[in-house]
């Protein structure tokens, strides 16, 4: 007995690999310009605040870009 299959995958080769491998790296860079702008304007949020209310939050304001980074900073 005989069975065929017709799903049938083949890795992408010559332009179309290089034009899928283009766009993924598009998208990473996209993807990482808008995690930095939304911490800058975290940041810039921060650093328009008062002294004293930076101090009810916690902070004082050469903590704020460590406050800011804080999932990327193990200090």
């Amino acid at each position: 007995m005989a069975s065929i299959t017709t799903d049938i995958h083949t890795p992408a080769h010559g332009l179309r690999a290089r034009i899928a491998g283009w766009g993924a790296a598009l998208r990473r860079a996209f993807e990482a310009h808008a995690r930095a702008a939304s911490r800058r304007d975290a940041i810039e949020a921060l650093e328009a605040k008062s002294d004293a209310e930076l101090a009810a939050l916690g902070l004082r304001r050469d903590e704020i870009v460590y406050h800011v980074f804080r999932d990327r900073f193990y200090a």
